[in-house]
């Protein structure tokens, strides 16, 4: 449990701190009691062994390092906004979680603290086809979306591979194989809603919807990468796509990765119609054959996936 932070709470309440380890850890305690008392009134609170070291654990960590001393589930921006406002006044260092599927170690809390975790706000707020927006809480995960416009004729279409919350893709400003085509985070979040230290409420973006403007500082892409260290995302209006009518996907190893990146360089060029583009090396080829059981020749190769309305367009 971390105790830097506790001295420097308890001190802001007029309290002596020692510094020995065991009065260190007391005050600690103190604080996270406080705190855990605090937000018992605004949302759910734990502080399960377990559930503290699912918030240590992401796909790229050991399960359970560095876990936080408390975790907190809102489930709107307002219960958010209290939320960090109570770890402000305290000094309680926190991070925001989603799905927990990040490999870069952003569930490391090396200081303990408070986990907020995201995945109760799961709402999809509004739909608009006609714009191809939408407004979703950060929870709503990629799968959901989809699931949800499955009958709309739209699509999300930033994919990173995981089924991880919007708002961990935009604070982390995700991307994807087919990156190519539809950009980043950055490139499809349009506006979005943030808790900042101290728990003020910031709305950057308007709604989203004009593909054009030019007023205003652009916060929304400020937020969006920040990982965290601005504010918390809440809410995110991101824009959508047509679901292709076919796809066609093909599979070129090359015997240089020089080759395959001319080809790639090459194809956009063009202006081929190209939805996504992976390049795995020898030794990634070699593990995947080894993982699947595949027999793929062991050289540089890329994997596309091309799109059009008809697959006869695509192919041709």
């Amino acid at each position: 449990m971390a105790v830097s932070w506790a001295r420097r709470a308890l001190a802001r309440a007029g309290l002596a701190a020692s510094r020995t380890f065991a009065t260190e850890a007391k005050e600690s305690e103190i604080v996270v009691e406080d705190l855990a008392r605090r937000l018992s009134n605004v949302c759910e609170v734990s502080r399960s062994a377990d559930v503290r070291k699912q918030h240590a654990t992401d796909e790229g960590t050991e399960r359970g390092m560095f876990p936080p001393d408390l975790v907190a589930f809102p489930s709107s921006t307002e219960d958010v906004s209290k939320v960090v406002e109570a770890c402000t006044d305290l000094r309680v260092p926190m991070i925001a979680t989603g799905a927990l599927t990040s490999l870069e170690g952003h569930l490391r809390h090396l200081r303990g603290g408070l986990a907020i975790d995201v995945t109760k706000m799961s709402n999809i707020l509004s739909v608009c086809a006609e714009d191809q927006t939408a407004r979703v809480q950060a929870g709503v995960t990629r799968m959901q979306l989809n699931e949800y416009l499955r009958d709309t004729g739209l699509f999300f279409p930033v994919d990173p591979g995981a089924d991880a919350t919007l708002g961990g893709m935009a604070a982390c400003r995700a991307s994807g194989t087919n990156a190519v085509k539809y950009g980043t985070m950055r490139d499809v979040v349009g506006g979005l809603t943030a808790v900042l230290s101290g728990g003020r409420v910031v709305r950057c973006g308007g709604s989203g919807a004009a593909r054009k403007s030019s007023t205003g500082y652009d916060l929304s892409a400020l937020m969006v990468g920040s990982e965290g260290t601005l504010g918390v995302i809440t809410e995110l209006q991101v824009r959508l796509a047509g679901q292709p009518g076919a796809t066609v996907a093909a599979v070129c190893p090359f015997e240089t990765i020089e080759g395959a990146a001319t080809c790639v360089a090459e194809i956009v060029q063009c202006g081929v119609p190209l939805a996504r583009c992976e390049l795995l090396d020898a030794v990634a080829i070699s593990a995947v054959n080894e993982h699947s059981g595949l027999g793929l020749r062991e050289l540089p190769t890329l994997f596309f996936e091309f799109t059009g309305s008809t697959e006869s367009a695509v192919e041709g």
